[in-house]
């Protein structure tokens, strides 16, 4: 199967699976990954078939919305591509990706799988956590979990564990601190560091009217 056809056959069958999913890890934010994955490959090396296939299918089953299960997504991807007679290699590369990207398995010890398309579409997805869109998609997770804004007697927990991570239930400021701001600095590749910049730049700002907004102060 060309590429082409191969890529919008993943592209259907996502929008496919994700029409009824949270506002933040919907269609649309598949569709941003991708773009800007596609965006990164144009000045870093790396497979764009990899890329394509990984940055479409990473959250195809996000273990937050299906009981912490960290294997159906890999799994369901592969189940997929098998489906496509994609080759083992790629189908292997794509998996792996999606096992080794998330935030919360940076915490765990161990996790020594990397690629240069791993960072590739790790850095889109993170890009997609930070700035204008990082900030809504907090907030719209935070009230799908019914979670406070924010709580001046509960602080951010700096020194997580992955367990501790996936448990949490704190305000959804405190993940600013206890992840979208440290983004920026985990960055991969030179073009994601770049963008980062200005989005990280403007979660600070938009914490500080925050805060004077919450303290009565503007």
């Amino acid at each position: 199967m060309e590429e082409t056809q191969l890529i919008l056959r993943t592209i259907n069958f996502v929008k496919k699976e994700l029409q009824d999913a949270e506002g933040g890890h919907d269609w649309f934010h598949i569709e941003r990954v991708f773009n800007t994955s596609n965006l990164l490959l144009k000045q870093e090396e790396g497979n764009a078939t990899v890329v394509k296939l990984a940055a479409l299918l990473h959250d195809i089953a996000d273990p937050k919305f299906h009981g912490g299960n960290e294997n159906i997504g890999p799994e369901t991807a592969k189940n997929f591509l098998e489906s496509l007679s994609v080759d083992g290699q790629t189908i292997d590369h794509v998996v792996n990706i999606i096992k080794h990207m998330s935030f919360k398995n940076s915490l765990e010890k161990g996790t020594s799988f990397t690629s240069k398309e791993l960072q590739i579409v790790q850095d889109a997805d993170r890009l997609d956590a930070i700035g204008a869109i990082g900030i809504a998609r907090a907030f719209n997770y935070g009230g799908f979990k019914n979670r406070e804004l924010h709580n001046p007697d509960v602080p951010p927990n700096l020194n997580m564990s992955k367990e501790e991570y996936k448990k949490s239930k704190a305000p959804t400021i405190n993940h600013f601190y206890e992840k979208l701001l440290l983004l920026k600095d985990r960055m991969n590749t030179t073009t994601g560091k770049k963008l980062a910049e200005e989005r990280h730049q403007f979660m600070l700002n938009y914490l500080d009217q925050f805060y004077r907004e919450w303290n009565g102060e503007s």
